[in-house]
């Protein structure tokens, strides 16, 4: 036994030579490196969970998200600024004034009315048929500006087209009436057609109306 070996300690403890014996545990390095690891694995899934539970209450998404919302928002645009099939329809049924007769009656008690009015129409591109006091059902009965009647199927063609020269009017049709002819029979409140420049944008949205972009927000 070496003269520096403790008394007791024999064994793998005894000092022999210029060796001295290990007296702390090999492994407590090995623990301390596996803790830090495993320390820094625990922070970064708290780390990732927090992101995604950000992602769960914002709608998440990034860029590519706020890109697919624009690009939704523009086909919806898109879609209600397109006219329907209907609409297309409908305007390419409207007559033209030349291809409207139109019977003027006077229903108040002022003379020359229904000629004067039939003889403006008529410069508006309408044919006239015929003119004078309105029957006995309407005559000063027509509190209102005037009255536009017509056959049943005028109700979507004539009648709206003959409405432009006179915006107040009140349209009606009547049940089993033959010919394509309309009326207008005017009434007490009447004064003047509407104005020439007016009724021509009127026509012309009749038979090309725009489509309508509705705003939405996005």
């Amino acid at each position: 036994m070496s003269m520096l070996t403790p008394p007791g300690m024999g064994g793998q403890y005894r000092i022999t030579g210029d060796k001295y014996p290990r007296m702390r545990p090999r492994r407590r390095r090995a623990r301390l490196t596996l803790s830090v690891v495993a320390s820094v694995t625990a922070l970064g899934l708290v780390g990732w969970g927090t992101l995604q539970l950000i992602d769960v209450f914002t709608g998440g998404g990034g860029t590519a998200s706020a890109a697919g919302s624009a690009g939704d928002c523009v086909k919806r645009a898109v879609a209600s600024a397109s006219p329907s099939p209907a609409a297309g329809a409908t305007a390419a049924a409207l007559p033209k004034p030349a291809q409207i007769t139109v019977n003027v009656y006077n229903a108040t008690t002022r003379t020359g009315l229904a000629k004067d009015t039939a003889d403006e129409l008529k410069k508006r591109g309408f044919k006239i048929g015929d003119v004078g006091n309105a029957p006995a059902r309407f005559d000063q009965k027509i509190k209102g500006t005037a009255i536009l009647l017509g056959p049943a199927t005028a109700l979507k063609t004539s009648l709206p087209v003959l409405a432009t020269q006179l915006t107040a009017a009140d349209q009606r049709t009547e049940a089993g009436r033959k010919g394509a002819a309309v009326d207008l029979i005017i009434g007490n409140a009447f004064k003047a057609l509407t104005p020439q420049a007016t009724a021509a944008k009127a026509i012309t949205a009749l038979s090309d109306p725009q489509p309508k972009v509705s705003k939405k927000t996005c």
